[in-house]
């Protein structure tokens, strides 16, 4: 195991090296270790919340909810706050054990390795730990769409959306019920359908999960005003949900600055949403967490190919190479369930042209933004016509993504 001193975790978790020092003598910091008259601490460690917040308020505060799950299983390396480049020194932290599985798994899908994923998730599915379960059921599915394998895909996103009745039901435990609504939702929101309703009304249970997955349902709740069009909406729950972060949270700050760029790029706010994609690289790129960009290509309107291609090339071929999997299986799943029609035929390129074209950028503005000649916009959505046998640009939005 890698270890940083106390000097470096202050540094990486901006306070001072004698909170860090207090930290490990009050026994905070798992796996610490003195040396001397200074301390050695796991590469890949959270700060611990700061107690000083508690002993310094100036009035009383109404108690927070304290559940009574600990969160430790359900997507934990979602919810950690680890510093960008040591996710897999995060991961390796762990002892044998669910969590380490669970965060095993995480890591492989957000890194691409859609196989491996899945094995590591698989066995979770009967658990009878329900974060680990709930894990299981969101990383399979998505893994599996990617693998083609669709039987298994709706077999776990059964799981995750069913959850939200069977965990639901009288006398569960709240947490339980905010685990439940958070996976469902996820799951539904990335595929692009309703919101499953569960069987009795859901109170508010955003609170009750820890922060990193709270932002993560704030990228989910994003994506769904997009959805509805509300593209000044979406991007404001964005900016609220980063200005309310107590510390970078690197996955789903990955995913929130996605969700910003299809907003910003339905405003046609092309400067705001190559900074938000240039963000989302720099925090995914240390630990090669490329699959969300793959998930999202056909959302951003041609902004992987305007801001990534030209610096990462191989990168970029990474990404269209999870685009292409990771939607052919998407579709599979949302067309039949839907009604909807999403072309399945076109190149990455083409569609995103029809994305900027439907939404009536000139061939020039579209040429413009993804670096490359009129001509080949022309090209571009003459083939795109012709494969799927429309004859105008107003045609094009109903084999669109919204």
């Amino acid at each position: 195991m890698r270890y940083i001193t106390a000097d470096e975790a202050a540094r990486r978790w901006g306070v001072t090296t004698r909170l860090v020092q207090r930290y490990c003598k009050q026994g905070r910091i798992a796996g610490v270790e003195r040396l001397g008259s200074s301390w050695r601490i796991p590469e890949g460690t959270v700060k611990p919340d700061d107690p000083r917040r508690q002993e310094h308020a100036s009035a009383p505060q109404a108690p927070s909810p304290r559940p009574t799950s600990s969160f430790q299983n359900l997507m934990p390396l979602m919810g950690t706050a680890y510093v960008p480049g040591t996710a897999e020194a995060f991961v390796a932290s762990f002892a044998n054990g669910t969590r380490a599985s669970v965060s095993q798994a995480e890591l492989a899908y957000f890194s691409g390795n859609a196989e491996r994923a899945r094995d590591l998730a698989a066995p979770l599915l009967k658990s009878d730990d329900a974060e680990a379960r709930l894990s299981a059921c969101l990383i399979c599915a998505f893994s599996n769409l990617t693998l083609g394998r669709i039987n298994d895909a709706r077999f776990a996103l059964d799981g995750a959306l069913g959850s939200m009745n069977s965990e639901m039901g009288g006398g569960t435990p709240p947490e339980v019920a905010a685990m439940a609504v958070f996976i469902g939702n996820a799951a539904s929101a990335l595929l692009h359908l309703p919101a499953p309703k569960p069987a009795q009304p859901a109170p508010d249970l955003l609170p009750l999960l820890p922060p990193g997955l709270r932002l993560f349902a704030c990228y989910v709740h994003a994506h769904r005003l997009y959805l509805e069009g509300a593209y000044e909406q979406s991007y404001g729950i964005v900016l609220g949900a980063f200005a309310m972060a107590d510390a970078l949270y690197p996955i789903p700050a990955i995913y929130l600055h996605l969700a910003a760029v299809m907003s910003l790029m339905a405003l046609r706010r092309t400067d705001e949403a190559r900074r938000h994609v240039l963000a989302a690289w720099d925090i995914a790129r240390p630990d090669g967490l490329i699959q969300p960009f793959g998930e999202h290509h056909g959302l951003l309107g041609g902004m992987l190919e305007a801001a990534i291609k030209p610096a990462w090339p191989d990168d970029f071929k990474r990404m269209i190479d999870i685009t292409y999997r990771f939607s052919a299986g998407w579709r599979r799943v949302h067309n039949p369930s839907t009604a909807d029609d999403v072309a399945d035929n076109l190149t990455t390129t083409e569609f995103a042209v029809c994305m900027l074209a439907s939404r009536d950028w000139s061939n020039a503005e579209i040429a413009e933004h993804m670096g490359f000649s009129v001509n080949r916009v022309k090209e571009c959505l003459s083939n795109a016509f012709r494969k799927l046998g429309v004859s105008s640009r107003k045609d094009l939005s109903q084999f669109m993504l919204a």
